[in-house]
């Protein structure tokens, strides 16, 4: 246990109207995650080419970007005159935009209650209510902005003065929900907050939960590590990819916007999961080719190693990757817990653990999107002027393999840490 001196003490009593909990911390911290966000998903979408877009829609696609990406809801819908319609739909989350927010929001959140051992729930809530209060009032000025309207050019010259002359030129629009985003945006705060307080060894709980952070806060630890260490891996084969295979742009497109996307999906995949999808039209997957070329079939398509490794035997590698991490994972959990825990019960904390967090990949991973134009409301037309892409998982046999998985490495993991010396409880000392 940390020792507090008397002026800390006096601090702490104090509760929320302590100047380390003031509203211009909460307004830094705010600004600070939607500048860091609007500027990834500006650089991410320049590099997929979304500045050329027309009628100065750049700057509103960016806030609708942020807005999907901190799980708000964008609404699509279009028109191509009295002879023709045009309907688009997509459900995908930038979460490369996402985790960027993610982390700056955690760091502001946690640095004024840094050093501290315990902290009142009184003055968790007041603290995480002036965030939220000027998260929403931020969010709503985002939302607000996230619309516009443009058209589609048709591509060949004679269709589109054919477009022209039936009044037939397709025009897309979209705008931010805002009630339903400040609703979403809220619980991803809150999501975000609590998490924060999870995983962070350092962040101070009410008395009365400190009772659950031996079992929880070395889990949800080692599962955050997780999966930045599988971003990291992605960045660095992104980067090599880049650097000796050419399309750099686009490269870098994918990581500003969509690369957690790619990599937990593999991630998934190496542990046995089965994703179904879809691609047909202008939609696809732009790294690696692989994916999409599995996809890329009349009917759905079973996205798993097995197919994968119909194209590419080194897909078999994922197990091994997949191994070395969860095994790694595990370790650390374990020796972030109190050093009177069994095997068994870092195999159960970690089944757990791993459960849900591929229940969580699986969940913000899938992406459904569509883009269609009729003519006097029968079919699609086809061509540039559609696309399907469609991605989701077969849930519970990713959440078999996962609990298979945390139950061999987290009883693995604990074994090993029972030969390391570890520095005492999980409420003791602070490292």
């Amino acid at each position: 246990m940390s020792h507090q001196t008397p002026a800390d003490q006096a601090v702490a009593r104090r509760g929320p109207a302590g100047p380390r909990h003031g509203w211009i911390d909460a307004l830094a911290t705010v600004l600070a995650a939607l500048i860091v966000m609007a500027v990834i998903a500006s650089l991410g979408l320049w590099a997929a080419g979304a500045a050329d877009l027309p009628d100065g829609a750049f700057p509103r696609v960016v806030a609708a970007t942020v807005v999907v990406a901190v799980g708000g809801s964008v609404e699509f819908a279009g028109n191509a005159g009295f002879l023709a319609e045009t309907h688009a739909d997509m459900t995908v989350i930038p979460l490369s935009v996402t985790l960027a927010g993610v982390m700056v929001i955690t760091a502001g959140f946690l640095r004024p209650l840094r050093h501290r051992a315990v902290a009142g729930a009184s003055e968790l809530a007041g603290w995480a209510a002036r965030v939220a209060v000027l998260w929403l009032l931020a969010l709503t000025a985002v939302g607000l902005s996230a619309r516009q309207t443009f058209e589609i050019p048709l591509g060949d010259e004679t269709l589109g003065d054919i477009g022209e002359l039936l009044d037939a030129t397709p025009r897309v629009g979209f705008r931010a929900d805002v009630p339903v985003t400040l609703a979403l945006g809220l619980l991803w705060l809150a999501g975000v907050l609590v998490l924060a307080l999870l995983v962070s060894r350092k962040a101070p709980l009410p008395a009365r939960m400190l009772r659950f952070q031996e079992s929880v806060r070395p889990a949800a630890f080692a599962m955050v590590m997780l999966l930045l260490a599988c971003v990291a891996v992605g960045l660095v084969i992104a980067l090599v990819v880049a650097a000796t295979r050419g399309h750099a742009v686009e490269t870098f497109a994918v990581i500003l916007l969509g690369l957690p996307n790619l990599v937990w999906l593999v991630f998934t995949i190496g542990l046995g999961a089965t994703w179904e999808g879809h691609v047909e039209g202008p939609f696809g997957l732009p790294m690696p080719q692989l994916l999409d070329t599995v996809l890329r079939t009349p009917d759905i398509s079973t996205l798993n190693l097995r197919t994968l490794a119909e194209q590419d035997g080194r897909v078999w590698w994922l197990i091994v990757v997949d191994a070395v991490l969860l095994l790694a994972a595990a370790f650390l959990m374990a020796a972030r817990s109190p050093a009177r825990m069994h095997a068994w019960q870092h195999a159960l904390h970690m089944m757990v653990a791993l459960v849900l967090t591929v229940l969580t990949v699986c969940l913000v991973c899938r992406i459904s999107a569509h883009y269609g134009m009729s003519l006097l409301g029968i079919g699609d037309l086809g061509g540039e002027l559609s696309g399907d892409l469609l991605l989701r998982p077969r849930l519970w046999t990713a959440l078999g393999f996962a609990a298979l998985w945390g139950l061999v490495t987290g009883f693995l993991g604990g074994l090993l840490a029972s030969r390391v010396h570890r520095r005492g409880e999980v409420g003791g000392t602070p490292v």
